[in-house]
């Protein structure tokens, strides 16, 4: 792929993506993924409204010392001047030049509806703010972006002012005319038309940025695209507010990989996975596994049909190479897995079961038993690896045999203030020895966890390094009954001192039960990974 040097891609998730309900960034957090962006390489970083926000005024003077950007460039967002005031005597303009960012991106009402109800002014004066800031501004040094909010609804309702509002922008000096979906509500067909007839109306440079109310963000941004749009924006994991922004990664992805465009800077897309999932952490929005081409589940197969070809050659059930994109294929383990699948698994897991069929057979029969009994696989490897050493083995490794446990559960006071206690008792033989202890926490799963790790450490001191990082519960219908008599399933993900992560699944007719069985296998697979022999 040769570079396409006249082409932009423009991140607003600093700024737009950060309007998404429930998510709150410090100037730390932006800063940091800012960072994840410029690796990304992406061209243009949207850092937020200085002057407008505190936060966002403070962002930029530390981005000044702070950040070292190797692709990107930095763009400071703002409004035109206000109706009646010079932009050089506006404060909200002055912020944008103190700002010091080299790109100022304005945003204008090019919808005539908004500009005589929202501005309350008149469509010439709303043409004469946005020349006056965007020349102003141009002639402070920096280069402007104009983003035309509700273009396409406005082109709809007034076409001509929406045409005349692109031609002013463009000969005042603006760089890009980003014609924006604000409301998110258009259809790709509706969109080709009308940028088709801006390109035919204007010598304005086009940008697309649209948002996804209507599902279609990330295929109006390729229409955008195809119809001559060379400036893309959208936002890291499609964050922003109401149903978000088109997701900028799935754009370039796609334009890239299937286009055969090259956008992004530096390594660019084999880092899309990692920044994306990093990302998720700052903002602590956890990773959506169905997010193309970067989600825990875009390369996961699970039918064995699926697992069958793809035996035979991966590109049969793939649309691309997952490492084009820094993700990783994985074969699910499940009711419906066949053969393929399992032998697939155990290749993946370091295991080669091609040349014995019968052991195969017999793995997936088990795991087809133990998934009508409401176990699950999919997300717990752990379980599966520590079941298929038990398959391959004739036995089950053991690290330590459990004597007995125990759990109370202790309350003290009323309704409103009650001090809740768990004490668990845990009896093991490890090491040639007998090992009891008692373990306190705020429930009772937290308790037999420090009991079991307690009575262990002695013969084990490497499960020091082990935390308990994820605990996830669901009751399941396994033909026992239903509500509180139903079967329970838990899901526990452990991390060792290196950062590395496994699941382990427990099911048992009530919660303790099931949180115990997870609990062992999570410290047993815990020990096999970390090289401790096993004890029988």
């Amino acid at each position: 792929m040769s570079p396409v040097d006249d082409f932009q891609v423009y991140d607003t998730t600093l700024r737009d993506g950060a309007q998404q309900e429930g998510l709150a960034l410090t100037v730390a957090d932006k800063l940091a993924i800012a960072r994840h962006l410029d690796d990304l390489g992406v061209g243009f970083i949207e850092g937020g409204w200085p002057g407008a926000s505190p936060k966002d005024t403070e962002f930029f003077r530390r981005a000044q010392t702070e950040l070292e950007l190797r692709h990107a460039t930095l763009a400071a967002f703002g409004s035109t001047r206000r109706a009646g005031v010079r932009a050089a005597d506006d404060p909200l303009v002055a912020a944008l030049r103190d700002s010091q960012a080299p790109v100022v991106t304005l945003v204008a009402k090019s919808h005539a509806l908004h500009v005589e109800k929202a501005l309350r002014t008149d469509l010439a004066e709303g043409l004469a703010m946005l020349r006056d800031t965007v020349t102003h501004l141009r002639a402070e040094g920096r280069r402007v972006f104009v983003d035309a909010e509700h273009f396409f609804d406005g082109y709809r309702y007034d076409p001509q002012y929406a045409l005349e509002f692109v031609r002013v922008a463009a000969e005042s000096g603006a760089e890009v005319v980003a014609l924006c979906d604000t409301n998110g509500g258009l259809l790709p067909d509706e969109l080709t038309d009308t940028v088709h007839a801006v390109l035919q109306g204007s010598a304005a440079k086009l940008g697309i940025h649209c948002h996804n109310d209507a599902g279609c963000a990330v295929a109006n941004t390729l229409a955008a695209v195809e119809a001559g749009a060379t400036h893309v924006q959208g936002t890291l994991n499609g964050y922003g507010e109401r149903t978000g922004n088109a997701d900028l990664v799935t754009i370039v992805a796609n334009l890239e990989l299937k286009k055969r465009m090259k956008l992004l800077q530096g390594t660019g897309l084999v880092e899309a996975t990692r920044v994306a999932h990093a990302v998720s952490e700052i903002t602590n929005i956890p990773p959506y596994a169905r997010q193309p081409y970067v989600g825990s589940s875009a390369f996961a197969h699970k039918a064995g049909l699926h697992a069958s070809a793809i035996k035979v050659d991966p590109d049969l059930y793939q649309h691309t190479d997952p490492s084009y994109v820094g993700n990783d294929m994985r074969l699910l383990v499940s009711e419906m897995a066949g053969r393929a699948s399992v032998e697939l698994k155990g290749r993946e897991l370091g295991y080669d079961l091609s040349g014995d069929r019968v052991l195969v057979t017999r793995l997936t029969d088990r795991v087809k038993a133990m998934e009508a009994q409401g176990y699950t696989f999919e997300a717990a490897d752990a379980s599966f690896e520590l079941l298929l050493l038990e398959e391959v083995e004739g036995r089950r490794r053991s690290w330590f045999d459990v004597e007995s446990w125990r759990v109370a559960v202790d309350s003290r006071g009323n309704a409103h203030s009650e001090a809740v206690v768990a004490e668990a008792t845990v009896k093991v033989h490890a090491g040639g020895a007998r090992h009891a202890a008692i373990g306190e926490g705020n429930g009772p799963v937290n308790a037999l966890d420090a009991g079991l790790r307690q009575a262990l450490r002695t013969a084990y001191p490497v499960l020091d390094g082990f935390e308990l990082v994820d605990y996830k519960v669901r009751i399941v219908d396994a033909g026992n009954g239903t509500g509180t008599g139903a079967l329970t399933r838990v899901l526990i993900t452990t991390s060792d001192e290196r950062g590395e992560t496994w699941t382990t699944v427990g099911v048992g007719a009530n919660i303790i039960q099931a949180s115990w069985e997870a609990l062992v296998d999570a410290l047993s697979f815990g020990l096999l990974r970390a090289g401790v022999p096993a004890a029988g």
